[in-house]
């Protein structure tokens, strides 16, 4: 007999556990074993997390993920590399350590450069590894040996030489061009660390007079200060409202200053109304103003016809010179007196409310403001072709399917990528009188090959490149993916993974995006607290759809925790009836063969859906299998047995190989379990080899045997419901001796004993005759009939009919909703899906209604 605590104390042995993999050093891989030993390599780079950041929900799911194949590859007999890091994150680490600063009431321009920097180590320091701290409580396990992050000596040295690299071959430059820039982090952004917020605005039509007459052109715009670095007026060549403006010029209303240009040449402030076929007519007056060091879409047509660009903004958000009486101004508060100003002197037509997305810094959310500006750039269209090629022919496979083509319309409407920055924390950019540093992704994209040892040719890089797969979401297929690609095909002429699986985002019950601002999103450290480590980790797995977006639910936290418990429970049995003779798989019964017939099939289904990303089913799967066939059924049937040494024997033998199964998704308590077996073989459970598939003689024949039983005991139980007598035993199931096969007639005979006990028959009797009045227990090749005593039928028969009625009337309802085309339009998904369920289900109770009625 083994001694086990009567319930799962799951925060002592989470700590322990982590601490015994830690000191023996099961994470650790070695490329020799791949290079010299001929082991097959798996390998994955953890997305760095920022070095700011601590622990949220989308990290307890990719890395849950990733720890789930990282274990089993282990266990299948692969070499596993998993490659940990965290990244310096450039604009979101200096924030914090200026809002630091600004506690002690001074600024970073204040203490110098040097003085910041140290600032940034000193907190990099202190704080840069809570994240890491964090994850390890998730159980990962990755290789920490190994750790990297983006701003150690080689790995800055690595981002040096590959920018050196791309310049010298012409695909990095400097040039002038709109930016995303972000007045509060002061530095431009990439299009993809730009957010689009909805906000409630309005629409300002302006008056432009037309010189030499008395007519106006009015323009409709949601950045009236803009209109101080006007250049033209232009209009659609099909819009006949305009025709006779063409060619004419208008006057800018208020401005009696100099303007100039960005290379300070004067420019005129008559500016002329001009055709292009890019007008939206049906915007505003049809009419727009040009702004080329203003707007994206007015850089292109200035450039086309080579235009002026007048900046009326610094790039603090202020305006400047070319802003005249507006000088100094904020941008915001620019507006309100330029708009005050044009309406006093008679140039606002109207002011409409209007709804429309401004851009934000995904830092600070402060809003982006479009502006010309010398950056570095890398032409990314330089690796459009072969981007897409190795993703065409699936050199790269995206998982799921709908990745492809998100990734094919980026690189298709792809622009290049200001690579520049104007912060001081990152890397160099490493040119004479150049202060800018390098965009975080920049670094970040050379993740696969600077974490191995690239620039040069280290063991690391043979054994475990390309990488096995890539875990991430979909959200930076474009920040960090494509760029990754394009670096390893460029320095490495390979593809640095072979697989890509894309996971959804985890979003609360209504679908909303997780934010501190609404209160929706849990501490995943808490939920570790209240739940296990475990019960998150196989709660989060229970409702994670293949590559769709996560609503999550608590209850289902609790759902996990009481999945552990019962796995805790299970074993607690098992140790408690085990007397020290451990002889597995000498002496069978049916219900033995059932259950290792079962879990011959589980074991196919969990490596297949491991290896194919399917993890929500596959966690199904587990949980199924071991709370209703092997708990509810298999160790109840058990009970009956009177070879109490072989059949708990049996029943460790097989327990044992579901903990092996379930280690990949729940490390703690598997291993924990694995340690109390005075059976086991090894130092950890995750060197034990995955279970593989138990032969044996007749298996399937017998394993059909128990089938049958059990089918019968569910059709006693279903009626037992029906009829509200669930608590009933003792009873007489009479055999219809004319419709039950001989063959079924001698099964149930020779395993009453499971009859007995799990459907609370006390005695069989045959009979010839269809009795009324009875339970039936209809089922191919057995017809029986259950005595329930004291039951007044001809009352139930009329309750029951009833009951039929209105499930009928519910099941019409819903079948017509799901026949409306506009119900499925508009509702959700989930909605739908929940109302097919729901309908199998009504259906489901129809059909057992009427095998008892009729």
């Amino acid at each position: 007999m083994i001694q086990l605590p009567k319930t799962y104390e799951y925060n002592e042995i989470e700590e322990r556990i982590y601490n015994f993999w830690l000191e023996n050093e099961l994470f650790r891989a070695n490329p020799e074993n791949v290079l010299e030993k001929g082991k097959s390599p798996f390998s994955i780079m953890m997305p760095p997390p920022n070095i700011t950041g601590r622990i949220h929900m989308g990290h307890l799911l990719n890395n849950t993920i990733q720890d789930i194949l990282a274990r089993y590859y282990r266990m299948i007999g692969y070499e596993v590399l998993w490659q940990p890091g965290t990244d310096h994150a450039g604009i979101a680490t200096q924030n914090v350590v200026e809002r630091e600063l600004l506690k002690e009431g001074k600024t970073r321009h204040e203490i110098g450069k040097e003085e910041f920097i140290k600032r940034i180590w000193k907190w990099k320091e202190d704080y840069g590894s809570i994240i890491i701290n964090q994850l390890k409580k998730l159980g990962i396990s990755a290789d920490w040996s190994r750790i990297k992050f983006t701003m150690d000596e080689d790995y800055y040295n690595a981002v040096i030489y590959a920018f050196k690299r791309l310049y010298e071959s012409g695909l990095i430059y400097k040039g002038l061009y709109i930016v995303n820039w972000c007045p509060r982090c002061y530095t431009t952004l990439s299009n993809d660390e730009v957010e689009d917020k909805e906000i409630n605005g309005k629409l300002y039509y302006i008056r432009y007079p037309v010189l030499n007459s008395s007519e106006y052109i009015v323009v409709a715009t949601t950045r009236p200060e803009t209109y101080l670095g006007d250049i033209a007026i232009a209009i659609n060549p099909n819009d006949t409202r305009y025709k006779h403006f063409v060619g004419k010029k208008v006057k800018l209303p208020l401005v009696e200053w100099q303007r100039f240009d960005y290379f300070r040449n004067h420019v005129e402030n008559e500016i002329e109304i001009m055709e292009d076929e890019f007008v939206d007519m049906e915007f505003g007056t049809g009419a727009v103003k040009i702004t080329p060091a203003h707007d994206k879409d007015d850089f292109e047509i200035g450039k086309k016809y080579k235009l002026p660009m007048v900046l009326i903004m610094n790039y603090d958000g202020r305006l400047n010179e070319n802003a005249g009486i507006f000088k100094n101004l904020d941008r915001f508060k620019a507006r309100e007196e330029i708009v005050k100003k044009l309406a006093e002197n008679g140039f606002i037509e109207k002011i409409e409310s209007y709804k429309y997305n401004v851009g934000v810094c995904y830092r600070c959310e402060t809003i982006v403001e479009p502006i010309i500006s010398e950056q570095w750039f890398l032409k990314l269209s330089a690796f459009k072709d072969i981007a897409k090629k190795v993703v065409e022919d699936n050199i790269i496979e995206i998982i799921p399917e709908y990745g492809k083509k998100i990734y094919f319309n980026w690189w298709d409407n792809i622009k290049d990528w200001a690579i520049s920055r104007q912060i001081w924390w990152g890397h160099k950019i490493p040119l004479e009188n150049e202060e800018d540093v390098l965009d975080t992704w920049f670094s970040s994209a050379l993740w696969p090959i600077a974490t191995l040892g690239w620039p040069n040719e280290a063991k690391e890089m043979k054994a475990f490149f390309p990488t096995s797969v890539l875990i991430t979401g979909w959200d930076i297929l474009f920040f960090w993916v494509a760029r990754m690609i394009v670096m390893s095909l460029f320095f490495k002429n390979e593809v640095p993974f072979k697989k890509v699986y894309l996971h959804g985002l985890v979003r609360d019950e209504k679908g909303r995006k997780m934010s501190k601002s609404l209160g929706n999103s849990p501490e995943p450290l808490e939920l570790f607290e209240k739940y296990s480590v475990d019960g998150v980790r196989i709660g989060l797995m229970l409702i994670t759809p293949e590559g769709q977006d996560v609503r999550f639910s608590e209850k289902y936290m609790e759902v996990g925790r009481n999945y552990a418990n019962k796995i805790w429970n299970i074993a607690r049995f098992l140790f408690l009836n085990f007397e020290d003779k451990y002889e597995p798989l000498k002496v069978l019964k049916i219900e033995d063969k059932w259950i290792i017939s079962e879990f011959n099939k589980l074991i196919k289904e969990v490596k297949s859906g491991i290896e194919s990303f399917e993890f929500n089913n596959t966690a199904k799967l587990l949980y199924d299998f071991t709370w209703h066939k092997f708990a509810d059924w298999y160790i109840e049937a058990t009970k009956t047995r009177e070879d109490k040494t072989y059949a708990i024997s049996n029943a460790i033998f097989i327990f044992q190989n579901i903990l092996k199964l379930h280690h990949p998704y729940m490390p703690f308590i598997t291993e924990e379990l694995y340690q109390k077996f005075p059976l086991k073989k090894k130092l950890s459970i995750m060197q034990e080899e995955f279970p593989d598939i138990i032969e044996l003689d007749n298996l399937d024949e017998d394993a059909k045997k128990f089938e049958f039983i059990k089918k019968i005991i569910d059709e006693i139980r279903e009626i037992k419901g029906l009829f509200k007598v669930q608590t009933l035993r003792d009873l007489k199931l009479y055999v219809h001796i004319y419709e039950t096969s001989q063959e079924n007639r001698k099964i149930i005979e020779e395993n009453f004993r499971i009859l007995k006990l799990l459907g609370g028959i006390k005695e069989l009797q045959e009979t010839n005759e269809k009795l009324k009045n009875y339970g039936i227990v209809a089922l191919e090749g057995f017809l029986g009939f259950l005595e329930f005593p004291n039951i007044d039928f001809e009352k139930e028969r009329e309750r029951l009919i009833n009951e039929l009625e209105k499930i009928i009337k519910i099941h019409k309802s819903i079948n017509d909703k799901l026949n409306n085309q506009e119900f499925l339009n508009k509702a959700p998904k989930d909605v739908i899906e929940n109302q097919k369920n729901k309908l199998l289900e009504l259906e489901d109770k129809i059909n057992k209604l009427k095998k008892i009625l009729y």
